[in-house]
């Protein structure tokens, strides 16, 4: 099968993305409206983007009328009507069903945490709220919001963050910052409505090492 893209509807498009970029993490984005109402919503077209300085990513597309989701208009910079900051938390699978609800469409002066039951916790650094029971979250501030396609249903948006606060959930990381990865128990998104645990692992040498054996 080839595929010309230009040929697809946008939808179509986001189904071969979804069913085969896989398995995804998730990042569980919390923010805080200029209004002071928190936010906290699952984006699964997140990464990092590098560690000097510390900077991750999250792409939240365009709502059906082409407008911002609140993730958006709440985590872009103050110059552009936000408050320039979001914390990224990670979802473990204890925190799946609550994770899955944050994706309920809400008004803007309504709050998935108080949806949900996810618990506030208060940052350090930024002004918005993390979630309590993510066993991993990172708090940052915007840097750069990437527009691809601005007020079409469904552009896409990159929101680019410098890390300025990490908390790590006690025991769960050693004192060489190596993480346990039972510990965390991340999932993952998979296409449609499927997603994936992370407990069965196996490990790899890099390079020429990887062939043999």
């Amino acid at each position: 099968m080839e595929i010309n893209p230009d040929q697809l509807t946008p939808s179509e498009r986001y189904k071969v993305l979804i069913g085969c970029i896989v398995p995804r993490p998730i990042a569980l984005v919390s923010t805080r409206s200029t209004q002071g109402v928190d936010n906290v919503a699952p984006f699964s077209f997140f990464a990092g983007v590098g560690s000097d300085p510390m900077m991750l990513l999250f792409c939240p597309a365009n709502t059906a009328t082409g407008g911002e989701k609140d993730s958006l208009r709440n985590a872009k910079p103050v110059s552009e009507g936000g408050t320039g900051e979001f914390v990224v938390n990670v979802v473990c699978e204890q925190m799946a069903r609550r994770m899955a609800a944050a994706a309920e469409p809400l008004a803007p002066e309504d709050s998935e945490f108080d949806l949900t039951g996810l618990t506030r916790a208060p940052c350090r650094v930024v002004g918005c709220m993390r979630v309590a029971e993510s066993p991993v979250s990172f708090e940052c501030r915007c840097v750069n919001v990437v527009r691809t396609n601005p007020g079409v249903p469904s552009g896409g948006n990159i929101v680019i963050g410098r890390v300025v606060r990490v908390w790590v959930r006690d025991g769960l990381m050693n004192e060489r910052l190596h993480t346990d990865p039972a510990g965390l128990d991340a999932i993952g998104r998979m296409g449609g409505l499927g997603y994936c645990r992370t407990r069965e692992r196996f490990e790899l040498p890099m390079g020429r090492a990887a062939l043999e054996g």
